[in-house]
């Protein structure tokens, strides 16, 4: 009964968040144009429910620059400074919504992460797989990216176990504090949460 309502509900707040920020999204979506061109919409294959790749959508924050080689600077060289802002109020994510309507994300679950780290995990922490993964999650309320890699399993698995109506309200509640204190965007010396690289007892 809860995965009905709570389809019902990611459907509804997904659509009131769209109208709300669409002169926000409108806005936005110029001014990465005007600073990095196209594509303004960064689509990535991401493992979904049961790992099921499907397309996330967010807006760019960073700028396509290889080195002499032609090989893709790292991350940190690439962030644009409008990008870094971008991500500190979570603005980044906000096409996002459009991957809850068509039912690939949830409001709340798991953050969904590189396809290439499937083969990566535990029986354990492939067991995040087994719920829609979502906008945020109890990873994202707990530390978002200054957490450890074993941290953030530990709590998507948490939420695999505990899922209810009224843990999603919190998740909702807390994220909105966590965004506007803007906390745990960034862990030290990285803009991006650093590779997960598998585990070394390894099941």
């Amino acid at each position: 009964m809860y995965k009905i309502i709570k389809r019902v509900l990611d459907i509804f707040i997904s659509l009131l968040i769209l109208v709300l920020f669409a002169p926000i999204i409108i806005i936005l979506y110029f001014i990465i144009f005007f600073h990095l061109g196209r594509p303004v919409i960064f689509k990535q294959i991401r493992p979904g429910y049961h790992g099921k790749p499907f397309a996330l959508y967010k807006f760019r924050t960073m700028k396509n620059t290889n080195n002499e080689e032609g090989v893709l600077l790292g991350d940190e060289l690439r962030m644009t400074p409008f990008g870094k802002w971008l991500r500190s109020w979570s603005l980044d994510e906000l096409p996002q919504f459009f991957n809850v309507l068509k039912g690939e994300l949830s409001l709340v679950g798991p953050r969904p992460l590189l396809l290439e780290y499937l083969k990566l995990y535990s029986s354990e922490q492939s067991r995040r797989h087994n719920v829609r993964p979502g906008i945020t999650g109890l990873a994202q309320i707990k530390g978002r990216n200054s957490l450890s890699w074993d941290e953030k399993f530990y709590w998507d698995t948490q939420y695999v176990d505990h899922v209810s109506f009224l843990l999603d309200l919190k998740i909702l509640f807390w994220t909105i504090r966590s965004v506007i204190g803007r906390r745990g965007i960034y862990q030290d010396g990285h803009v991006t949460m650093p590779p997960f690289t598998g585990n070394k007892s390894h099941e």
